[in-house]
């Protein structure tokens, strides 16, 4: 039928690419599915179990070309074939974080009963913004952002919502933290006044996330005042007070102080309670950051070393450090759940007022995002197969191992050890004798790539006070006092084949 003026051509159909529908998940491709998935963990589960190294060494110059040269625009048509064709450029080389000699960064193994939440939700594919979209999800997330608040102790009044890492977590605390500094600020011209006098307080060994944080936001580019630590590499309090005190006396206003329970590089956790109390007495917002230490929250022995974290304001969690889950799986968690208005918008077409009247859950009202994963429904499969005690005793198994390759660093003349963590990094460095130590930053750097380019072991690499040192961080409760003592005669003998080279005349002329 045409419409009055309107005169409409009929036009054929453009046929799509042969078998299209056939891809599409539905209940006439259940087979298919049940194939294709299957094919692909049976891959994964083969890679797993013949790995003998946590990697093979390829650098990105032998890799890149492989991936280059695939033509995106002619499919292979079969799921095998595309599988085939992932084993050569992806799974054959990629990283394993279960196995034991992978001791770099803050990557944990992870738990079966994650990776079944995992295959659930990206087949149900709900997007966590509204209650339309998700229905039980929104509830399945909000029960355990209820049950993370109430491990922290945050109180009846707390709230949050699921991210998609530590960064974003910190991000939209700081935006809180933000709005609560402006709250009184309501015309324009008191706003644009007080922004650029807006101040961050965080340590030196607080995560850069900080700094960006105050990028994305607006700041004044010196908006982060860092304070030094002591000698475990602790926020100070009193420097924290005196920077509290200085930027009063210039007129300057301290929106926020942010505490770390546990620093990245050294897995150290900032005296809670004092900069609670300091925070409290100054009127200041309190962040922690326990997306590393976060696995103290199910720690059957260790749940003291977060004394204070329940006086914060807001919480970031990482879930996908030390709970056992895959990527993403993160936090924001806040004691009054009033705040998280600062990050609510309206649109009519997703999340409209009366859907507020009506008390309709809409998750988009908390978040920095819109379209979401259900990436809770991983943690939900944990606790309710597992249970807490069961992935915090795991936690406990890497913070021993931790204690113990401290030790054996320790008392093995051949290094030199950072202060010891309460949680699973270890910091050091190999040492050379005599004169020729001050090879030694180039021989810790030396011995990581050879050790990264051999693929037998993975380590990380950081600075302290200006000195190039060596990390271990460990995450997977498989690694035994064996594997530390492994790696570390190969860290030695790289490092001493690198120092040999250069103070041996006749190799020195040689390699040079």
């Amino acid at each position: 039928m045409n419409l009055p003026g309107h005169r409409f051509e009929a036009t054929a159909a453009r046929p799509g690419p042969p078998d299209a529908r056939g891809h599409l998940f539905n209940g006439g491709t259940i087979a298919r599915y049940r194939t294709a998935l299957a094919d692909g963990v049976d891959r994964v589960a083969k890679r797993v179990a013949d790995a003998d190294r946590p990697f093979t060494g390829v650098t990105p110059a032998a890799l890149a070309p492989r991936v280059d040269e695939i033509d995106l625009d002619r499919p292979l048509g079969d799921a095998g074939a595309a599988l085939d064709e992932l084993d050569a450029v992806y799974l054959r080389d990629a990283v394993w974080f279960h196995h034991p000699r992978y001791l770099a960064h803050l990557n944990c193994p992870v738990v079966i009963p994650a990776l079944l939440g995992e295959a659930v939700l990206s087949a149900v594919n709900s997007s966590l913004d509204t209650w339309d979209q998700s229905v039980g999800a929104t509830l399945v997330e909000r029960r355990l952002v209820d049950w993370t608040a109430a491990r922290i102790g945050l109180g009846p009044a707390a709230d949050g919502v699921f991210t998609s890492g530590g960064s974003q977590s910190n991000l939209q605390a700081l935006l809180l933290a933000r709005e609560e500094a402006c709250r009184d600020a309501l015309a324009p011209e008191a706003r644009r006044e007080l922004l650029p006098r807006l101040r961050i307080i965080t340590s030196a060994a607080g995560h850069f996330s900080v700094q960006k944080s105050a990028k994305l936001l607006g700041l004044a580019p010196d908006a982060v005042l860092t304070v030094p630590t002591d000698g475990q590499r602790r926020m100070i309090p009193a420097a924290v007070r005196r920077q509290v005190d200085r930027c009063r006396r210039e007129g300057l206003v301290v929106m926020a102080v942010v505490a770390t329970a546990g620093t990245t590089d050294f897995g150290s956790i900032d005296p809670l309670g004092d900069i609670a109390t300091l925070c409290a007495t100054a009127g200041v917002w309190l962040h922690v950051d326990a997306a590393y230490g976060c696995g103290l929250l199910v720690s059957p022995t260790r749940r003291h070393l977060l004394d204070g974290i329940e006086r914060a304001d807001s919480v970031t969690v990482d879930y996908h450090k030390s709970f056992f889950q895959p990527v993403s799986s993160s936090a924001v968690l806040v004691r009054d759940r009033r705040t998280l208005r600062h990050a609510t918008y309206h649109a009519d077409y997703l999340n409209p007022a009366r859907m507020v009247e009506q008390r309709i859950p809409n998750q988009v009202d908390k978040s920095l995002q819109t379209t979401r994963r259900f990436d809770a429904l991983k943690l939900w499969l944990t606790l309710r197969v597992m249970g807490p005690d069961a992935v915090g005793a795991l936690f406990d198994e890497v913070v021993d191992r931790a204690a113990g390759a401290w030790e054996l660093i320790s008392e093995d003349p051949r290094f030199e050890v950072v202060t010891r963590s309460p949680l699973s990094t270890v910091v050091f460095r190999y040492l050379p004798t005599g004169p020729n130590r001050h090879h030694a930053d180039a021989a810790n750097l030396h011995a990581r790539e050879a050790l990264a380019a051999s693929g037998a072991a993975l380590v990380a690499s950081t600075t302290v006070d200006g000195r190039h040192f060596l990390k271990f961080t460990l995450l997977n409760p498989e690694t035994t006092l064996d594997d530390v003592g492994h790696v570390l005669e190969l860290v030695a003998a790289h490092a001493g084949r690198y120092v040999h080279e250069r103070t041996t005349p006749d190799l020195a002329c040689r390699v040079g």
